[in-house]
């Protein structure tokens, strides 16, 4: 359990940093004079913790699960250390100016994130066989909603408040600092606690190179997904240019795994019908959460004219509706089983939190949207755990790393790719539903995933025609979303229920459908 209890600790770090920064950008666009960069503190910290997802997969499976966790909270505490200290030294050689640096150093601190969730799922599965891991993997979702509530108030109170509790450090640095406490006893707990969780069988060489492609080719496709397209469209150079590198590098990462006998992947998990199916339905359900939270602040604020602040804590009902959900999913399915009905069962009342929000009218109250969001929420929570539990449950054991990774890899990546579309449809939506007369549209969101939606400056008073037009690009989002969730539906409903093991023993067979 003090195992556990790192492990969780070191996740809240992750979940943590991806929303504590998101308040504190303006201020810390200020003082390192950065606004042409401001994205990128984020996309940084977004490609390096996609890219190496995977990465850390394969390296549970070859390595002591307990040196992967300590590297990467080790790597993670680096970059928080590092972004505090951003532009105090004025500018350096090679990063140049501060602003350049925090961007850098954000990418450290992502190359340690990325560990800090994919660990997380593999070192439970550890932990706890699957007739028991429900209720346990509940509390990732419990520690992930819990911390996009505090995230947000904890980075504008530190911002705020923090100058002057340290001498001479601004308030938004100890956003990085703040890591620094928490970190250290998760570190604790790891390296006294943890065992050292090694996999059977004697460690075989890992394919570098595949791992050199997968990254070569992430790294591109999420830069050029994320890529402001009012300056650089669909079909510009730059985005074109960064999409064919991505294409080229994964087609050779697949053609290299194929041959390779160790390879980063391995593409034989896709025979696994469990592993195949859930994945898919984590790729289309994550973009629907995302676009849940990015889309949903810009309809309170440009619709219903509530300030910056009160859109964000519209949010918090969505958050808790995740932990609830995914804590009763977690703790059901550890006493009675049965994972898939409550995967079913979470995609309908998502659906119809999705559908009240999509037909929702401009004269909608706010508190009536924030208990749509509580039901989205609640629709929401068993994605957390489930998909990855049935995964798990129907892999070889020394295939747990690679396939618990693919999870959190397709669940990120489909995000991304869906951010980058319902963006597109919002800027289209509005350019056709604005009138000539009106104010010029405002352009398209800067999908920043990790960091939550860049509100259009003034649009707390937007005209009625601008109120509509958002109203009616907003509800197209959320329609876009239903498609997607209608999808992760009908792959759900293929995904094959197995009795869930009641042991982690070498040699336990899987589980036949039922």
């Amino acid at each position: 359990m003090l195992t556990f209890a790192g492990v969780l600790l070191a996740m809240f770090l992750g979940s943590l940093d991806q929303t504590i920064v998101s308040t504190a950008l303006p201020r810390i666009v200020a003082d390192l004079n950065g606004l042409d960069r401001f994205t990128w503190v984020a996309t940084a910290y977004l490609v390096a913790s996609t890219a190496l997802v995977p990465i850390y997969g394969k390296l549970a499976d070859t390595y002591s699960r307990r040196k992967i966790e300590i590297g990467a909270v080790s790597i993670f505490l680096i970059g928080s250390i590092l972004c505090g200290l951003a532009g105090e030294f004025g500018p350096l050689p090679l990063l140049g100016d501060g602003m350049n640096q925090l961007v850098v150093f954000r990418a450290i601190q992502g190359l340690g994130g990325a560990g800090l969730f994919a660990m997380a799922f593999i070192v439970i599965a550890d932990l706890f066989p699957p007739s028991e891991r429900g209720r346990y993997q509940g509390f990732t979702g419990a520690v992930f909603g819990t911390s996009s509530v505090l995230g947000p108030f904890l980075g504008g109170f530190l911002t705020d408040n923090g100058s002057g509790w340290i001498p001479g450090v601004a308030g938004w640095r100890l956003v990085f600092y703040v890591n620094l406490p928490l970190g250290l006893l998760a570190l604790w707990f790891i390296v006294t606690q943890m065992p050292a969780l090694r996999p059977s069988g004697k460690p075989r060489t890992i394919d570098y190179l595949s791992g050199l492609l997968l990254v070569t080719g992430l790294v591109p496709l999420v830069i050029g997904l994320q890529l402001n397209k009012e300056e650089y469209g669909w079909t510009s150079p730059v985005t074109l240019g960064l999409l064919a590198v991505a294409v080229a590098s994964l087609v050779l990462f697949v053609v290299r795994s194929l041959r390779h006998e160790n390879p980063i992947l391995d593409f034989g998990l896709f025979r696994n019908h469990v592993f195949r199916t859930a994945n898919a339905a984590l790729f289309l359900l994550g973009g629907a959460f995302l676009g849940i939270i990015i889309f949903e602040p810009l309809f309170m604020v440009n619709v219903l004219g509530v300030s910056a602040t009160k859109a964000g804590v519209s949010l918090i009902p969505l958050s808790m509706g995740v932990v609830a959900g995914s804590l009763l999913a977690g703790q059901m399915v550890s006493r009675f089983g049965h994972y898939k009905r409550w995967m079913l069962g979470g995609i309908v009342v998502l659906l119809g939190g999705l559908s009240l929000l999509a037909t929702m009218p401009a004269t909608v109250s706010y508190g009536q949207v924030l208990g749509y969001l509580l039901l989205c929420g609640l629709g929401l929570g068993p994605t957390m755990p489930l998909y990855t539990l049935a995964i798990q449950n129907a892999i070889e054991p020394h295939l747990l790393g690679q396939a618990t990774s693919a999870s959190q890899f397709f669940r990120q990546i489909g995000g991304a790719i869906t951010a980058s579309v319902l963006g597109a449809i919002l800027t289209l939506t509005l350019a056709h539903s604005l009138p000539a007369s009106a104010a010029p549209a405002p352009a398209a969101p800067k999908v920043v995933v990790s960091e939550g939606p860049a509100l259009p400056a003034g649009a707390d008073s937007a005209s009625p025609a601008m109120q509509a037009a958002f109203s009616k690009a907003i509800s197209r989002v959320y329609l876009f979303n239903i498609v997607l969730v209608l999808g992760g539906l009908v792959m759900t409903l293929f995904v094959p229920e197995l009795p869930l093991r009641k042991s982690n023993a070498p040699g336990t067979p899987i589980p036949a459908a039922e």
